[in-house]
């Protein structure tokens, strides 16, 4: 099996697609009315969903992840780009190893998190 994609509903996807297009760049397609962005083997895309409206009541309920090797860096570069900023980095209560986290908010509500890349445990 292999993960390769998370849709982000929307109510308004041209305001999420010019948010991401802010973090990421230039989409990797287009095709109307759904844009994506591959990072990584991954995708995200955002397009219209019938049963969504506003914005997202239960933010914590579902928080997608991006590894990044240079996580304050990119906190910097998303917090300039108008990302909210839920949580500053900081590292995992008992982690040892000096790995950050950082938690976001799009438009809609919905977090989002820039990670140190873990390593697998044996």
């Amino acid at each position: 099996m292999n993960f390769n994609s998370i849709l982000i509903g929307s109510e308004d996807p041209k305001r999420l697609a010019d948010f991401y297009t802010k973090l990421f760049g230039e989409p990797t397609f287009v095709f109307e009315p759904y844009t994506g962005w591959q990072l990584g083997v991954g995708n995200v895309t955002v397009g219209p969903h019938d049963e969504v409206k506003g914005t997202n009541v239960s933010p914590g309920r579902l928080i997608w992840n991006m590894e990044s090797t240079d996580v304050k860096g990119d906190f910097e570069r998303f917090k300039s780009a108008g990302a909210t900023v839920i949580a500053d980095p900081y590292t995992m209560e008992g982690d040892e190893s000096g790995s950050l986290i950082a938690t976001f908010a799009d438009p809609d509500g919905n977090y989002f998190q820039i990670a140190t890349p873990m390593e697998p445990t044996s």
